[in-house]
C-alpha cells in the first residue's frame, strides 16, 4: 500500500475519504479538514497532505458541470491572491516541524475554526477586497497543514449568500489554492509515486462521495448540513489534541 500503511489504517482512511468526499460533494468545502483530522488520529499526516490536493482537483472534476454560472469570480481570485503571499513561508516552515507538531498544530486550527463556525458569529458589514485578501493569507498559512478552506469557509458563512454561490465558490477556491500549493509540496520532496498511487486509488471513492454528495444538496438544507461537518471537525481536532497530550 501507498506509505507503507497497514491494512487497518488504509480501511479507516478509505472510509475517511468516503465521508469527506460527500461532505465536499453538499457542502463545497470540509474534505480536506475532515480527511486529515481523521488522519492525524492514525498516522503522520504530513505525507497525505499532497494527497488531499490532488483528491480536491478530482472531485472538482466531478462538480464542474453543476457549479457553472454561481461562482463569484472576483471573491476567488482576491482571495487567492492573498494566499500566493503567504505560502511559500507557511510551507517552508511547515515542513521543519516534527511529526508530534504537526499534529498539534493541525488539530488546534482546526479547532478553533470549527468553534468560529459553530458560534453563529456574523458579520457586521460586507467586508473589502483588502479584507478578503487578508482572509486568504490566512487561507494560506492554514493551507501548508492542508486545510486552508476553513477560514474562507468561515468567512463566506458569516455573511448572506445564496448556497449554490457559497458551495461553487469554495469549489473552485480550493482547486485554486490546492495548485498554487501543491508545487511546493513537490519542491519539499513530499510528492512521488506514492501520491499519484494513492491519488489514483482514491479516485472511485471520490467519485461516489462526491455524486452522493451533489444529490444530497438539492434536497435538505447546506445550512444544516455545514453545521453538522464542522460538528464534526470540532469534535476530530479535540480527539487529536488529546492524543497529542496523552503522547
Amino acid at each position: 500500500m501507498p506509505f507503507d500503511l497497514s491494512p487497518g489504517i488504509t480501511a479507516t482512511l478509505a472510509a475517511a475519504l468516503l465521508g469527506a468526499a460527500f461532505v465536499r460533494g453538499y457542502s463545497g468545502f470540509g474534505f480536506s479538514a475532515i480527511f486529515i483530522a481523521i488522519a492525524a488520529l492514525v498516522t503522520n499526516p504530513l505525507p497525505l497532505i499532497p494527497v488531499v490536493f490532488a483528491c480536491e482537483m478530482l472531485m472538482t472534476l466531478f462538480q464542474a458541470r453543476g457549479i457553472r454560472g454561481h461562482i463569484d469570480w472576483r471573491r476567488v481570485i482576491t482571495l487567492l491572491s492573498g494566499a500566493a503571499l503567504a505560502l511559500p513561508f507557511a510551507v517552508s516552515f511547515m515542513l521543519l516541524l516534527g511529526e508530534a507538531t504537526i499534529r498539534i498544530v493541525i488539530s488546534a486550527i482546526i479547532l478553533t475554526i470549527s468553534l468560529i463556525l459553530l458560534s453563529g458569529w456574523t458579520l457586521q458589514r460586507k467586508i473589502g477586497a483588502f479584507g478578503q485578501g487578508g482572509v486568504g493569507v490566512l487561507s494560506g498559512i492554514c493551507n501548508s497543514a492542508g486545510i486552508g478552506g476553513l477560514p474562507v469557509a468561515a468567512l463566506m458563512v458569516a455573511q448572506p449568500m445564496p448556497a449554490a454561490t457559497f458551495r461553487a465558490t469554495m469549489v473552485v477556491y480550493l482547486t485554486g489554492l490546492d495548485l498554487l500549493t501543491l508545487p511546493l509540496f513537490w519542491h519539499g520532496g513530499l510528492v512521488g509515486w506514492d501520491t499519484a498511487q494513492a491519488a489514483v486509488l482514491a479516485f472511485p471513492l471520490l467519485g461516489l462521495g462526491a455524486w452522493l454528495g451533489g444529490r444530497q444538496f438539492f434536497t435538505t438544507s447546506p445550512t444544516t448540513f455545514q453545521r453538522f461537518a464542522v460538528l464534526l471537525l470540532l469534535i476530530l481536532s479535540a480527539l487529536g489534541l488529546l492524543r497529542t497530550i496523552q503522547w
